[in-house]
């Protein structure tokens, strides 16, 4: 079970395209290909999901305890050919001045071989003091070869080569063109999710080819193979509560909601929940269940079809009203607004809560949060949450009712002071929650369910 970091320079230097692609190809010749995503990331793991077969997991400094990233892998690999860790931003950096969180940290911590992809427009000999400062730079992260992406032809390519041949001990592991099927459509929060797109499995495909033809995946698998040992399969402390009888949650997951983290929905399994899922876009009716789950998407690209589909809206609306358990985050929590305004479109959404929703051209809230629960706060933890928001919209003429559950010690939130809206049993807020070992928010919210039953 050999694994390979992905990593870059800079961010945008193409190196999601890549992984996506190096995915796919592998995964075309019979491998298990078990992807990763460093960081609090929903777009990228879906389309290494799609492309690889297999789900992607986070792992993230941030939200998860150095041995639940350990745990997370080894779980993952348990049997799978090859892993594939795609990082964030550039090799180097993070959050903090000593590296601790980096990319390069991830990468020293699973004892995987770094590749390094250069965005090589516009250079030639000056490839070689790049890659020689990243090697210098920390002599213990290894970095085991490059593939120069966004190469301007046969003799850019040539030049390239003779000059970190000359000047670098470092392989070169493939070369590939500047294509526009290797670049994916991006809008305001990144790429556009693979689950929007109805040609994105032909796109994958077309990806994997080009990649196969220009990455030297034999020497990428032997980089691979040098890679230390996969940690031994621990198990992670899980919560102790378990719902008996089986509890139906209905979870939005369409084009418009589908940002939802792999590990949290195994944990409701793990607590005994049954997950089902509805379209908010298409379904006329609301499934029979319990409780109800909206995650993070992108509300704003469907508004004119979710605001048409009024007995949808009604069922939320009702579902709410009489007390049902409810829980929404960013997308969601813009889909139970009153109306929801992006450019020159502007539509109704559900009215639950009093507060209008426009979108910006710049990011309102964007990174890591950190939330101090208040009294209001329906199934509470107890401690500080660790957590992120990324969102371009923001709520205005906010009702004077509006009860808010946290009290942001660092972030946005929804207005720079306070997040996650309460309404009866419903809890909505911007920050996207992570179910780990500092914060059972599966567990809770499924207990809250059962008690809201009784």
């Amino acid at each position: 079970m050999g694994h390979i970091y992905i990593s870059a320079a800079h961010k945008s230097s193409g190196k999601t395209s890549l992984s996506i692609a190096i995915c796919a190809a592998l995964n075309q010749r019979g491998m298990e290909v078990q992807p990763f995503k460093k960081g609090p990331d929903y777009i990228d793991p879906l389309w290494l999901t799609q492309a690889a077969g297999r789900p992607c997991y986070n792992l993230d400094f941030y939200t998860m305890e150095r041995d639940e990233i350990d745990a997370t892998f080894a779980r993952a690999m348990r049997d799978a050919d090859i892993g594939l860790i795609e990082g964030n931003k550039g090799l180097f950096d993070g959050l903090d001045l000593d590296g601790s969180n980096s990319n390069a940290a991830l990468a020293a911590q699973l004892d995987s071989p770094v590749v390094l992809v250069l965005d090589t427009q516009g250079m030639t000999r000056g490839v070689a003091p790049l890659i020689l400062g990243y090697q210098a730079f920390d002599p213990a992260i290894r970095i085991g070869g490059v593939i120069l992406n966004k190469v301007g032809g046969s003799r850019h390519e040539a030049k390239l080569r003779r000059v970190i041949e000359h000047y670098t001990q470092v392989p070169v592991l493939g070369a590939v063109q500047r294509r526009p099927e290797l670049h994916i459509t991006e809008r305001h929060l990144g790429l556009v999710p693979s689950n929007e797109l109805a040609s994105s499995a032909g796109q994958i495909q077309a990806m994997a080819g080009h990649v196969a033809d220009e990455v030297d995946l034999e020497a990428l698998l032997a980089l691979a193979s040098t890679a230390g040992a996969v940690p031994g399969l621990q198990e992670m402390p899980k919560p102790r509560f378990r719902a008996e009888p089986p509890m139906r949650i209905a979870y939005a997951r369409d084009e418009a909601f589908g940002f939802y983290y792999t590990s949290d929905l195994e944990a409701f399994e793990q607590v005994g929940a049954e997950l089902v899922p509805f379209s908010p876009l298409r379904d006329a009716r609301l499934p029979e269940a319990e409780g109800l789950l909206i995650g993070g998407g992108f509300p704003e690209a469907h508004l004119e079809a979710l605001a048409s589909n009024q007995s949808m809206v009604g069922d939320i609306r009702r579902f709410i009203d009489r007390g049902g358990p409810a829980y929404a985050e960013c997308g969601g929590l813009m889909y139970l607004s009153r109306r929801l305004t992006w450019n020159a479109k502007q539509g109704k959404m559900v009215g639950i809560i009093p507060a209008d929703v426009v979108m910006h051209d710049r990011p309102q809230g964007r990174g890591y949060v950190r939330l101090v629960e208040t009294d209001r706060h329906p199934w509470p933890l107890g401690r500080e949450i660790a957590a992120h928001e990324f969102h371009y919209s923001a709520l205005q003429d906010i009702g004077p009712e509006v009860e808010f559950a946290y009290r942001v010690e660092r972030g946005y939130g929804i207005d720079g002071h306070h997040d996650g809206i309460r309404y009866r049993n419903l809890l909505a807020s911007y920050t996207h929650q992570r179910d780990t070992g500092r914060n059972h928010w599966v567990a809770r919210f499924v207990k809250f369910i059962r008690e809201c039953r009784a």
